[in-house]
């Protein structure tokens, strides 16, 4: 990056300059992600589908990385753009160790992520934004933690639970009411799944657990262990109990009242 900054600008990824264009770009967009914190840690999510416009793009599109050993990203937006966001995230934080001897600080990652957010702002002005939820386990707090961001590169610490993507505000409603404080790493990954769920329901362009193709939701979880992503055997598990239940009760469950 360094060698490109004094030689090409022109060439990273943040300088490239599009040509005019007349309306929106139309370009495969990632849509839901959601995250929880649990007392142990952290859990990142996200559904599969990515559209086109009314067209769905992809039905198993990988939408959750590993950042490094102790924090993950969830992309929404422009797919091609987020990915390629990512790759090189992940460059950065595996160059810094490399030179440093240390991991960079789960504070110091989420600021490199806004900072790169910040440099597509020419591109997201054309429709290609890119907006990622990003999670980590701090191991100076010994706790799981959430950043979110928006379009220019703003970042915002979330308490407990945050969605980003078409469908977050339904996601965000979701977990609203089923979130707690004292949830464990089995109830943390149903929640997700259930407010997946019920982001599926109402938007789009997020798309359910599909039992015919065996396509289900990316979940990981990230704890002082490090980074884990769930198996197809266990993802598809928790779907499975939760299309379950949901033919007894198609709108989720019921928080109590009081």
């Amino acid at each position: 990056m360094d060698f490109l900054s004094e030689h090409q600008p022109e060439l990273l990824p943040g300088n490239r300059q599009l040509p005019p264009t007349q309306g929106v770009v139309e370009a495969p967009h990632g849509t839901t992600i959601v995250a929880v914190s649990f007392p142990g840690g952290v859990v990142l999510a996200g559904d599969r589908r990515a559209t086109m416009g009314n067209v769905i793009a992809q039905r198993d599109i990988e939408k959750v990385f590993p950042a490094d050993e102790y924090s993950a990203v969830g992309i929404a937006g422009t797919a091609g753009l987020a990915v390629e966001m990512v790759k090189l995230f992940q460059l950065e934080l595996e160059h810094f160790e490399k030179v440093e001897g240390v991991q960079l600080s789960l504070e110091g990652k989420a600021n490199r992520l806004s900072t790169m957010i910040r440099s597509n702002l020419g591109m997201a002005m054309q429709g290609l934004a890119v907006v990622p939820l990003f999670a980590g386990y701090d191991l100076d707090r010994a706790k799981g933690r959430i950043f979110s961001y928006d379009v220019t590169g703003g970042r915002s610490e979330e308490q407990g639970y945050a969605a980003t993507g078409s469908g977050s505000i339904f996601a965000r409603g979701a977990m609203k009411k089923l979130f707690r404080d004292d949830l464990t790493e089995d109830e943390a990954t149903t929640l997700v799944v259930q407010a997946l769920y019920d982001a599926a329901d109402d938007d789009s362009a997020t798309g359910g657990p599909d039992v015919a193709r065996r396509i289900y939701p990316i979940v990981t979880v990230i704890t002082e262990d490090g980074y884990r992503r769930l198996t197809e055997d266990e993802s598809s598990r928790i779907a499975r109990s939760v299309l379950e239940r949901r033919l007894e009760q198609p709108d989720g469950p019921r928080a109590s009242l009081l």
